[in-house]
Parts: structure tokens; sequence; C-alpha cells
């Protein structure tokens, strides 16, 4: 049975941590990042990607803008079942509509 990996040995093999919201530059790439999870994932996914989202812009930032403080907003990107009107602040803050398309067989 394989042991799990130390921290010496991931920093001797070059492992690091992966953090999406390094990667997310452009109100584009946000864009597509949410998209494709909100087509392809699950709800709890897509809190996760709006989780990665804040962080990318910045957590400060999107709490002054939406009127949650930090703790809760820290809170509710955490949880599972955020109530929709807090997650309409949220992507308020961060300019972002979510426009419905109609789906093709």
């Amino acid at each position: 049975m394989n042991k799990p990996l130390t921290a010496e040995d991931k920093a001797e093999l070059g492992i690091t941590r992966f953090d999406a919201a390094e990667y997310l530059e452009s109100d584009e790439l946000i864009a597509l990042y949410l998209a494709e999870t909100l087509k392809d994932g699950t709800d709890e996914e897509f809190i996760q990607a709006l989780n990665t989202v804040a962080r990318a812009k910045g957590m400060n930032e999107i709490a002054k803008k939406s009127g949650i403080g930090r703790e809760s907003l820290y809170q509710t990107l955490s949880s599972s079942k955020p109530r929709f009107e807090t997650v309409r602040k949220i992507l308020d803050a961060m300019n972002i509509e979510l426009i419905p398309t109609i789906k093709t067989a």
C-alpha cells in the first residue's frame, strides 16, 4: 500500500498546490469558467467556482460591493446550500449576469 507524500516529498518532486484563482486574470476567463461550471457541474461545484472567482477578484472587495461581511462571505461560499438572494448579491458585486439560453437536444 502506498503511503501519502510528505511535505518534503512534494517539495523534492516540485509538486505545488494548484489554485485556479491565480489564472482568472480577465473578465472573459471568469465568465467562461463560471459558464462551464454552471453548464456541466453540480450546484456545489458552481458555489466553489464562485468562491474561486471571489478570491481572484479579492474577497474584501466583493464583501464591500455585495454588502456582505467578509466572514459571512467566506462562510457563504464554503456552504453547499447558500441562499439564492446571497448568491445574486455576490454575482452583482462581481458584475456578473447570468443570461438564460435554451438548451438544444
